[in-house]
């Protein structure tokens, strides 16, 4: 299993990438630049993440900003829905305004912050990653 993990907040993102890690590899991006570098290199690569987690607020380029792109580049390649990057977006309670957003441009499922991680491996569950 391979996931990524956007996430600015530092300790965020090492409270997942220690969930995550017992699950598989765990590479994490810190500004939402980085990940569609590294998104696009997999895609390049065809070594595709099994999941990916995204913060809604991230510096470069938002989460929202993030999430359409990638939605957009899967359907110019053809990518099946049901063969799509899984997407968990991670929100602040002050970011709730951008859930509905987030699930209209494609994500499956979003954790708010802090972030629970019983709730996060549940989702997983039902997206059938584990």
């Amino acid at each position: 299993m391979r996931f990524l993990i956007a996430e600015d907040d530092a300790t965020s993102a090492l409270v997942l990438k220690k969930f995550l890690s017992g699950f598989g590899e765990v590479t994490v991006a810190s500004d939402g630049m980085e990940a569609l570098e590294v998104f696009t290199d997999t895609v390049k690569n065809g070594d595709a993440f099994d999941l990916l987690c995204l913060d809604v607020m991230m510096p470069k380029v938002s989460g929202i900003e993030v999430l359409s792109v990638i939605r957009k580049l899967e359907e110019d390649l053809g990518v099946a829905e049901e063969a799509r990057l899984p997407i968990i977006m991670m929100t602040a309670l002050s970011d709730m305004d951008y859930v509905d957003e987030a699930f209209d441009l494609g994500c499956d499922g979003y954790a708010a912050k802090p972030v629970d991680l019983d709730k996060v491996e549940g989702m997983m569950r039902e997206l059938g990653i584990i």
